[in-house]
């Protein structure tokens, strides 16, 4: 069995034996060079599978809910590891043969973390959790000003500037009509061996003052599928394409040249949705069924 394999394999608690932890992660995104672990680069997990096995002792492997891109950021992202029961004893050991108090771990981390990225919450989980095949669904805002003076600077690295015209109505027609189970090829970087059929739940635009937000949900989203999708429909909204248009990409087999990217930093993933413990092996079963063994989208 592969790593990659393992990783995703039920773990084994027998008194002694694995304790399969999910953690809560929330980082900005502006320093790194996205999720996934990358020679010379500055990476989420890189940087939390340090910290992580410094303070509990031993190397560790996350596993993940969506592999968020360069400068993309995060509120809500779910990952998942293993380890020995002891290993946990130890980092809580002024309570010996007691259930270690994963606050403890909690604290420790927030010393050892870079103050841009921080581990929320550590729980305890079913041993069928996984992060990436449990997920029933993922939830990411695209936040954008129309303010004429831009973007306020406080907010510079969270917000996009879009000090033009756009008719919010006229892209939420737009939007609905991508809704649903349909192969988002023109909309994604292709990896190999990965699928480009997605269940697009929710796209939605929200206008609050100058503040314009895109609510987008998905069973799963493959690379550069949501900055693609706001692209495409921002165009609408200026006027420069037809509503039709981004639905007529659907029927494109390779990614579409004439979609305009909308720039990362506008980008977070705000929730994960998992199913109750009872449906976990149920839910991991039919994920496997439709997802490569190793990674293979993005979020």
């Amino acid at each position: 069995m592969s790593v990659s394999d393992s990783a995703h394999e039920p773990a084994t608690d027998s008194g002694g034996g694995l304790v399969r932890l999910r953690l809560d992660i929330a980082y900005d995104g502006t320093g790194f060079a996205g999720w996934a672990t990358q020679r010379d680069q500055r990476t989420v997990c890189g940087v939390l599978e340090d910290k992580l096995s410094t303070v509990v002792g031993q190397p560790v492997r996350l596993v993940v809910a969506g592999r968020t891109d360069a400068g993309v950021h995060a509120e809500g992202q779910v990952a998942h590891l293993d380890l020995p029961r002891e290993a946990l004893l130890r980092i809580d050991s002024h309570r010996p043969g007691v259930s270690p108090d994963l606050g403890v771990l909690v604290r420790r981390l927030s010393r050892f973390l870079p103050p841009d990225v921080r581990v929320t919450d550590v729980t305890e989980v079913s041993t069928e959790f996984d992060a990436r095949f449990s997920a029933l669904r993922r939830h990411y805002e695209y936040r954008l000003s129309t303010a004429r003076f831009g973007v306020a600077p406080m907010r510079r690295g969270f917000v996009v500037g879009w000090p033009r015209s756009v008719d919010v109505a006229v892209m939420n027609d737009a939007s609905t009509r991508l809704l649903g189970l349909r192969d988002f090829a023109a909309f994604c970087r292709r990896r190999d061996g990965a699928t480009t059929i997605r269940d697009l739940q929710r796209f939605e635009w929200v206008q609050d003052g100058d503040d314009l937000t895109a609510f987008v949900s998905a069973d799963a989203f493959c690379w550069s599928m949501v900055r693609s999708l706001v692209g495409a429909v921002l165009a609408v909204g200026e006027g420069r394409r037809a509503v039709t248009w981004p639905a007529s990409l659907l029927a494109e087999s390779d990614r579409s040249s004439a979609i305009t990217v909308a720039p990362a930093h506008g980008l977070s993933l705000v929730r994960v949705d998992y199913p109750a413990a009872s449906e976990l092996a149920e839910r991991n079963a039919t994920t496997r069924a439709v997802r490569p063994s190793a990674p293979g989208c993005c979020g």
